[in-house]
């Protein structure tokens, strides 16, 4: 009964992440700036979307910028590469080769015939990166991409340079869930599209920063990203979650320096969980945002990428 009652409130937490990335999805490129959806279309129009063959799949991918060792960037769960903001971006490749690109059967990637683990997923991103020629590259996973990049760096040492975790969890036994509350918020399906939207963008970012940032909650810039999305795909992707063990006793094993991001106030991956896993990770650092978010890399698009900058130009 208790693994079916945890089985439960984890369904109900990736249902949670699910509709979150769903709405980023439709709020893509939301930030500081008023201009911000001239910055979305102008950073299309620069990064054009290419394929590559990877193992059993067909990897779509964008490049923006130069500079070496390139960053790759994994998405989180139910997510396309169309959800990172536009604004942390273009800073990031104002220094770096920035990629980021489509997991298995998301957005313009194939689903391949293979099973959705996150073993698997690690091992399409090492596929991927043979395809393209990297031998070595800085990792940065966000969400259900740290769980990714963690069993990359794992699996896979000798392709990280610097290891990125944003809004990470150790998975397993370790991890701290959402609170009660948090789900039942983002559960409610009641009252208008607009209420629903307003709920789930509760608990991405504080409630105070939303009361200074209406116009987003009126303008909403959809990027089609929700039509590349299939519900098959994600119901992989959350067994996939369910089933994966967690890392919290393999952690010390990294060997890349590593950065955890995270915020004071993300509410879907509780900040303890960066807490539990800087301890376990040797030299590891921590970036805690004061008022941050599960999305504060929307909130504060700049720091958050100068952040990473930062660590990335540290000897």
């Amino acid at each position: 009964m208790i693994n079916l009652l945890r089985n439960k409130r984890l369904c109900m937490v990736l249902v949670l992440i699910c509709s979150c990335l769903m709405v980023l999805a439709l709020f893509v490129g939301c930030g500081k700036k008023e201009e911000k959806p001239e910055s979305v279309e102008q950073e299309k129009k620069e990064a054009r979307t290419e394929k590559v063959k990877a193992g059993d799949i067909e990897v779509a991918y964008r490049v923006l910028g130069e500079g070496e060792p390139p960053l790759l960037m994994i998405m989180g769960y139910s997510g396309t590469m169309d959800v990172w903001d536009p604004d942390a971006l273009e800073a990031l490749s104002e220094k770096y080769e920035v990629i980021i690109f489509d997991n298995r059967g998301m957005g313009e990637t194939t689903a391949g015939t293979r099973e959705f683990t996150i073993k698997q997923f690690a091992e399409d991103t090492a596929a991927f990166m043979d395809a393209l020629g990297i031998e070595k590259a800085n990792v940065l996973g966000w969400s259900m991409g740290t769980l990714i990049a963690q069993e990359l760096v794992l699996d896979y040492p000798q392709k990280v340079d610097k290891l990125i975790l944003y809004a990470a969890d150790p998975g397993g036994e370790q991890a701290i869930q959402p609170s009660e509350e948090v789900i039942q918020k983002m559960t409610d399906q009641s009252g208008t599209a607009e209420e629903r939207q307003k709920r789930l963008w509760e608990t991405m970012v504080p409630a105070e920063w939303l009361k200074t940032h209406q116009e987003y909650l009126k303008e909403i810039l959809f990027t089609g990203t929700m039509e590349k999305v299939s519900p098959e795909a994600v119901g992989k992707q959350a067994e996939a979650i369910m089933t994966w063990p967690g890392s919290y006793d393999r952690l010390p094993q990294i060997k890349s320096e590593t950065l955890l991001v995270t915020g004071t106030e993300d509410v879907n991956a509780p900040t303890e969980n960066s807490y539990i896993m800087v301890q376990q990770i040797p030299g590891s650092w921590l970036v805690n945002f004061k008022g941050g978010g599960h999305a504060l890399m929307f909130q504060y698009p700049e720091d958050f990428a100068n952040i990473i900058l930062d660590f990335l130009a540290a000897p």
